[in-house]
């Protein structure tokens, strides 16, 4: 019987997917991170087939070293995104990697323009000013926000949830949409009315709202980062629902400090899940603990995705979502 380590605890379709198929499926018990020398000595203590981790997990090197020695053929990783895991090393071992894009698309974008509304419209700072008893009565210059509605969207990667974001600020909200990527759409251009910027520096001067949407890697680091900020216009915002190191924070905070762009919304952060100090304390800031793909339905879709890449891979087939260095 093929035998399965989950890291951590997920919704149920997944796990009743791998066990209708007759595999035993080990979920730690620990409902946090596991620290290197636990999950390495879970892998050592027994033989599995298969590892589903998620984004939290570092899978490096040594790991990957105790998952050979365990006869483990895949890590099929809960996220769309793999940064966590050094895929060339899993190949260089023989072990395959799979991530669970396309289902968390609609929910992450959704997510984004939850975002972009809250900083522009004041949401949270709002709730707070109420909760904390100030509101007297409606006022003409009360908590002045912006409009989403036909501004200039800069989109920052044009994958798949940047051509959603896209598509609901061309069709929901009339906006003219910008973006920047390492290949041009063409196509996507004559469907939604949008134009292509050659330069990140061309899309961050006319912008409205610069929405994050690229992978994290060594040359989109600090993408954002002091000289970039300068080229926003102050009346723009900021919003990253992708990964934290895309963004300096630092750097974020002083442009916030110093008003050089109006605000942020952040659903990562650059060194979670610890922020930037004076990061919490600027009202011109919404701030979500990495949940841009948290509904119950995408969190169930990710874990069913997680199980059939594992599925295929110990029934000897290709996995769907297989990924490569």
């Amino acid at each position: 019987m093929p035998k399965i380590f989950i890291t951590r605890a997920i919704p149920d379709k997944g796990v009743k997917l791998l066990e209708e198929k007759g595999h035993k499926v080990v979920v730690s018990p620990h409902d946090r991170v596991l620290k290197k020398e636990e999950f390495i000595e879970f892998l050592k203590k027994d033989k599995y087939d298969a590892v589903l981790c998620d984004l939290t997990d570092k899978v490096d090197a040594e790991i990957l070293d105790a998952a050979k020695a365990s006869g483990i053929k895949i890590f099929a990783n809960y996220a769309v995104g793999f940064d966590n895991i050094d895929v060339k090393a899993a190949q260089e071992r023989g072990i395959l990697v799979t991530n669970t894009p396309g289902v968390l698309t609609d929910t992450v974008a959704e997510h984004t323009f939850a975002l972009m509304l809250a900083i522009s419209h004041r949401i949270a700072e709002a709730d707070r000013f109420t909760r904390a008893g100030k509101y007297k009565g409606w006022e003409p210059m009360l908590l002045l926000g912006n409009d989403l509605s036909k501004k200039t969207v800069g989109v920052v990667g044009l994958g798949r949830i940047g051509s959603r974001v896209a598509f609901h600020a061309v069709k929901g909200f009339e906006a003219w949409v910008i973006y920047h990527d390492v290949t041009r759409n063409e196509d996507f251009e004559k469907e939604f009315g949008a134009e292509y910027k050659e330069t990140l520096e061309e899309l961050l001067r006319e912008a409205d709202f610069v929405s994050i949407h690229v992978p994290l890697l060594p040359a989109t680091k600090h993408l954002i980062n002091a000289e970039r900020f300068k080229l926003m216009k102050p009346t723009a915002y900021l919003v990253n629902t992708s990964r934290g190191p895309i963004v300096d924070e630092k750097a974020l905070v002083e442009a916030l400090r110093q008003k050089t762009i109006r605000g942020a919304a952040l659903d990562v952060f650059e060194n979670e899940p610890a922020l930037t100090p004076g990061l919490a304390e600027l009202e011109n800031v919404i701030l979500t603990p990495h949940i841009a793909s948290a509904t119950e339905e995408t969190r169930q879709a990710m874990g069913e995705l997680a199980a059939k890449n594992i599925i295929e891979a110990l029934e000897g087939r290709m996995p769907p979502n297989l990924v490569k260095s």
